[in-house]
Parts: structure tokens; sequence; C-alpha cells
């Protein structure tokens, strides 16, 4: 399996010269020492790519037998087991998440299929099958249901359209079909909404939500918040603005999991590790424009210590 699809855009990169035995050694100077250098775990966890730190990983239990990171804080535990796992067994975690404790946590379902591709999410599913032994879709399909169980399958599935081929009169004629399937109508047809967001190209969504506005005189998201209630709005609205900007969408969770009182620590890790190796400059870009701050300085300010640190890292400098 190939790294979590890396980009141009991350911050995290592949270490040139890396050398496993010589990483694994240090790393168990810093955990098995008298007391941890949590210095050095930060230092290797964000300056090596998904497939290095997973050779890492193996070769560390290999070595020792177990993995001993039990000295840590809860903050600082949770994001060196999410570089560690970065793929993978990061998703695996992330997903099974989902259904722990009372009833299923959608947002995080959401957050997945929403920003996914096709690829990505066959990838995962493969991953998430070889060590359940039953696919996302069987899991899933125990857990959801109603109108937003069957756009979660859809996305589950795979099935979007990836042709990069934009036909402007269909994009008209499904900005239509959505006027008339919403705001048009007495009643939405929810179905109609379902079939056009999780099935259409993202190039072709693009175009609909453009000539949605001319049609409509307003977003298609303001339609879908107005027309439409519960997780299927929330996924709806997260797919139209995965398909507008990934990086803004993944801005907002950033912002939203450090504003007010309390940290969504949770959020922030997953998606800060997440993103790290695919888009992380184009989502410090996008937080600039949206916030008037630069992401660095809103971490520096929003949480301290190791984890802190760790994180800035990650987000790899100041803006």
């Amino acid at each position: 399996m190939s790294d979590l699809w890396p980009g141009e855009r991350g911050t995290i990169k592949a270490k040139a010269d890396f050398n496993v035995s010589e990483d694994v050694a240090a790393l168990r100077k810093a955990i098995e020492g008298i007391g941890t250098t949590e210095k050095t775990l930060i230092d290797i966890l964000t300056h090596r790519s998904s497939s290095q730190k997973q050779a890492i990983s193996k070769a560390y239990e290999e070595t020792t037998k177990r993995v001993n990171l039990c000295s840590l804080s809860d903050t600082l535990l949770n994001v060196c087991v999410f570089c560690v796992h970065i793929f993978p067994s990061f998703f695996i975690l992330t997903f099974m998440q989902c259904f722990q404790g009372a009833g299923t946590d959608t947002n995080i379902l959401i957050e997945i299929l929403a920003s996914r591709t096709n690829k990505q999410i066959k990838e995962m599913s493969a991953a998430f099958a070889e060590v359940i032994k039953k696919t996302p879709m069987q899991e899933l399909k125990t857990e959801v249901s109603g109108d937003f169980g069957k756009a979660i399958l859809l996305l589950a599935e795979g099935a979007r359209d990836e042709s990069t081929n934009v036909n402007a009169d269909k994009a008209k004629e499904d900005a239509k079909a959505l006027y008339q399937a919403g705001e048009k109508r007495l009643g939405t047809d929810e179905s109609k909404f379902i079939e056009i967001l999780c099935k259409r190209s993202i190039p072709h969504l693009r175009q609909t939500i453009l000539e949605y506005k001319n049609i409509s005189g307003k977003t298609l998201q303001k339609s879908i918040e107005k027309e439409i209630s519960g997780d299927l709005e929330e996924l709806l609205v997260a797919i139209v603005k995965c398909v507008m900007s990934t990086p803004a969408y993944f801005a907002e969770k950033i912002y939203k999991s450090m504003k007010g009182a309390g940290t969504d620590e949770t959020t922030l890790t997953r998606v800060m590790v997440s993103r790290g190796e695919i888009d992380m400059l184009d989502i410090r870009a996008e937080f600039k424009k949206l916030y008037q701050r630069s992401l660095y300085k809103e971490i520096s300010s929003d949480v301290s210590g190791s984890y802190g640190d760790c994180l800035k890292m990650i987000c790899g400098g100041e803006d």
C-alpha cells in the first residue's frame, strides 16, 4: 500500500536519508529511558512520510515486542498514535471510532466520506476489510438508515462519476432539477439531492453549483440548509464545501475545533495528522483567508506543551 496520497502541498515529507534502524534506536532511547524525551518523538514522527513511519512502527514492534508510549500525556499519545498509524490503520482507527459508545458518530463518517475520492475510499475499504474481516459497507448497513443512510452508502461504495469533462447543459439541467426538488416545491425531494450530489463528478458539481446560483439567486448550500435537516443536511453541505474547496472545508473544521471554551482535541488531532502529508499548505492558506489569522498562531494560542509543539511541527510554519 502506498503512502496516504501524499501531495506536493503537504508539510510532512519523506526523509531523504531515512534509516529505520537509527530511528528505532532513537525512539527506544526516548521512550524506554528514564522519562520520555518527547522532543525526539515529535521530531521523528513529524518528519517522516507515512510509509517510513509504518516501517519504523513495524521494526520497533519486532525489536521490542511491544509498543510502549504509556508515559506520554493523553493528548500527545493520541497524536503520536495517529502519526504512527497514518495508513491504513489510521482509517481503521478513525472509522471504528464512529461506532464506539451509544449511537453512531456521524460527524466522523461525514468527514471521511465527503472529502475523499473513489480511489481513496476503495483503498481505505480494502484496508478495513483486511483487518476487520468485513467491509465498511457491511458495517454501515447496520448503523445508518433513512435518506442519510442511502447517501452515506452511495459514497462508501465509491459510486461517484470520475469524468473530468464538464457539459454545461447537463450541469444546468441538474441545477434546475435541484431547484425544482427543493425551493420550487412544497416539501423536498431528498432523493434528487442525494442522486446528484453523491454520484456526479466533482468538476460537474462545481459547474452545477454555479448554475444553481444563477437559477435560484441563492447558493446551493443555503438552499440545502433551508430545505433539509439533520445528518443529511450536514452531509450534503459537507459535499458542497468539499466540491468547492477541500482545504477550506478542513480549515473550517480546524477553526471550529479550537473555537470557544475548550478544544476538541480529537478532531484537531485527526485533521492535522491526516492532512499533514496531503494539503496542509493549502489548508493554512485557506485558514488565513477565512479567519485573517495564521493557523500557526491559532495553534500557538490554543494548545500548549508537547502536544502544541507537535501540532505546530505538522502545521509547518508561520504564514
